[in-house]
């Protein structure tokens, strides 16, 4: 293999791939990158049997061969080197890499150890505006589970309910649903979340359409000259949708930038009660407050101007508060909640397409 490759993308093509790559597992190949040129172009890849992804890039070819290096050693080379061109040469495993004033040698490791990279033949396929793609995955995936004792919760469900695409995500305490996009196809997948944070890694603005494929084991995204492909979870989803609420007896409208910034102050309080916020709504002055008390510090009252119908109180996390409110990107969120002990209900008046709950402490 003799090549030649800027070193501009080179570095972005490392930068997709070497995430995957698994230095703490117990085959050591899986710590490398496959490089192989195919189609007249360089393919760089790598896998830890649960994901695996590739990406391609113009290259001049001059001869073609496959070889496989430890990852994040090529990486740090690759962006430590200038701009300009960098020529790559295989000699039997090792790979000289050359650009100007640098010369490198990096011993690799046959590409026939390398595990074959999982592909899906036949399976059903849609394509999702990339904008849309990445904005439901900024406001879904942070709540899915990292509880590997219940898998089935470190995953997103990507189901379809009468033509429409929806995402969701819990950990128990509190859930995220956003609806995508119509599409023909019937779909219900359990996706990895660790998946698709590489997926929203490999996005770019630049990006019109992400392509998805599936069968029953794998899921296959092609975004641009990049395709990860993910083993599916096994096992059923809760029925999360019988949990949503859609009546209220205390619902507020609130600004959510003023509900950010009064959260944030009244949290320095909670941290001796593990974040615990209490929430109270109250409709004869159309406010709602935000306490906290912390026996050590002090503690704190902050208050806001709402539109409100019904009165009540509720205690809440307020990292999950925090969390739900900087998912939204609209002016106003709307909060409804029934008593002490029922989820609270976010939501954005203007976009109805994301709904976010979160389950009450005990107070």
């Amino acid at each position: 293999m003799k090549l030649k490759v800027t070193q501009e993308n080179l570095s972005k093509a490392l930068g997709h791939v070497s995430r995957v790559a698994n230095t703490r597992g117990t085959l050591p190949i899986l710590a490398n990158v496959l490089i192989a040129v195919e189609d007249n172009r360089l393919k760089l890849s790598t896998t830890n049997l649960d994901i695996a992804i590739s990406s391609t890039i113009g290259a001049q070819i001059q001869t073609e061969g496959t070889t496989t290096v430890p990852a994040r050693l090529f990486q740090e080379l690759v962006s430590g080197l200038p701009n300009g061109v960098i020529e790559l040469e295989l000699d039997e495993q090792r790979l000289k890499i050359s650009a100007e004033h640098y010369k490198s040698v990096i011993n690799g490791v046959s590409s026939e150890e390398f595990p074959v990279m999982p592909a899906i033949d036949k399976g059903k396929t849609w394509s999702v505006p990339a904008p849309l793609m990445k904005a439901a995955l900024q406001q879904v995936l942070f709540a899915a589970s990292n509880d590997e004792s219940r898998p089935v919760l470190t995953g997103v469900a990507v189901q379809t309910l009468e033509g429409v695409l929806y995402l969701a995500t819990t950990d128990s305490y509190r859930l995220a649903e956003k609806r995508l996009s119509t599409i023909k196809e019937d779909v219900n997948l359990l996706i990895p979340a660790s998946a698709l944070h590489d997926v929203l890694r490999i996005i770019t603005d630049q990006d019109e359409d992400i392509t998805v494929t599936c069968d029953e084991q794998q899921v296959l995204f092609k975004v641009g000259d990049v395709e990860l492909v993910a083993r599916l979870i096994e096992g059923n989803y809760p029925d999360y949708r019988k949990l949503i609420p859609s009546t209220f007896s205390t619902t507020a409208l609130i600004p959510r930038a003023e509900l950010v910034n009064i959260v944030k102050v009244t949290s320095l309080f909670a941290r001796e009660s593990a974040g615990s916020v209490v929430m109270s709504v109250d409709e004869a002055s159309q406010s709602v407050w935000i306490r906290a008390v912390a026996s050590q510090l002090g503690e704190n009252n902050a208050t806001t101007s709402v539109k409100a119908e019904g009165s009540g109180s509720i205690t809440l996390n307020s990292r999950y508060l925090l969390e739900a409110l900087q998912a939204m990107t609209g002016k106003d969120v709307q909060i409804g909640f029934n008593g002490k002990v029922e989820a609270v209900l976010l939501s954005d008046p203007s976009q109805e397409d994301y709904k976010h709950i979160i389950m009450p402490l005990k107070s």
